[in-house]
């Protein structure tokens, strides 16, 4: 089973509670976890594998990755329900929408390209090709530039959003796996899997200025709202580390469940969500204090990949 990554994306408007979406591919689902109450609230059947999400900056709808049958399911998160499907052009993986809502970016794991939909018509406009094997996809807060990391070249992809082509590319250290970027748009942060190292990228002249030693296998990252903190999940070691961004350097480490992949962080940047693939549940740690405070079950033999919080309807 593959592993994954967690994001939390918020929307632009506010309405009621925070919710948040976790893919499951043991069941072909995506759950709803209510973060009030800590519950999973709803399941929605999805296709083969679902495998990462993104959620447009309106709330309103959420892409879904189906890595086992080459597709894009699209939620409605108003009615809980698939409402259109979008056919990929190879295994999609890392997916990551532009901040107007306009575009999404997919990384097609098989073929080295990512694939750019219009959102307004679920159609692919255009093809880039990038490293071998793209994973993951963050997006640049003033949508110019779009970050890919290649797993099996060693390298990060930089793409051009107004041309769709790729002016950079950035050697950083053994498997890339995610990323993630600050909020100002100044550094990148990419998890080097079998390096067990974070590379911090300089996003002005696109160049790795630090490299920070963390867990065993690191996977997913999410950096708080202020920009203050990077979380990242260790794989092989089942726990979380903290790096303080200021420094770069971790200064907390933080004992989850089995295999933790994805992270992503709600938006008042209270709480962290990892998924533990192995132990089929979330673990929610309090950012004031770095500790577990509650363990959310997934159930049904799933291994949950990513959340994206929104706000409820």
């Amino acid at each position: 089973m593959k592993k994954g990554r967690i994001q939390l994306i918020t929307p632009s408007s506010i309405i009621y509670s925070v919710l948040a979406y976790v893919a499951n591919p043991g069941n072909n689902t995506v759950s709803i976890i209510d973060t009030e109450t800590n519950l999973m609230i709803y399941n929605i059947l999805v296709r083969s594998i679902p495998y990462r999400l993104a959620i447009t900056p309106d709330g309103r709808r959420i892409f879904v990755a189906n890595y086992g049958d080459l597709t894009i399911s699209v939620i409605d998160t108003i009615a809980h329900a698939v409402t259109a499907t979008i056919f990929t052009e190879g295994d999609p993986s890392g997916l990551a929408i532009t901040p107007d809502g306009s575009r999404i970016f997919v990384a097609n794991e098989d073929n080295n390209t990512i694939s750019v939909i219009d959102i307004a018509t679920n159609t692919v406009i255009a093809t880039v090709y990038v490293g071998t094997t793209p994973n993951e996809v963050a997006i640049t807060p003033d949508g110019k530039c779009t970050y890919v990391t290649n797993a099996d070249s060693d390298n990060v992809s930089v793409i051009n959003t107004n041309t769709n082509t790729v002016i950079s590319t950035i050697s950083v250290g053994y498997k890339p796996s995610g990323v993630a970027i600050t909020p100002d748009g100044n550094h990148a942060y990419v998890t080097n899997k079998f390096s067990d190292n974070v590379s911090v990228i300089n996003t002005a002249i696109n160049t790795v200025i630090s490299t920070i030693f963390v867990g065993y296998k690191p996977s997913g990252i999410a950096i708080t709202p202020d920009g203050n903190h990077a979380y990242v999940t260790n794989l092989g070691s089942n726990n979380i580390s903290v790096i303080n961004t200021a420094t770069n350097t971790v200064t907390a480490t933080v004992s989850v469940g089995d295999a933790p992949s994805g992270i992503a962080i709600t938006p008042d940047g209270t709480h962290v969500y990892v998924t533990n693939e192995f132990s089929d549940n979330v673990s929610v740690i309090n950012t004031a204090t770095n500790t577990v405070t509650s363990t959310i079950d997934i159930g049904s033999n799933s291994f949950p990949v990513r959340i994206l919080i929104k706000n409820g309807m």
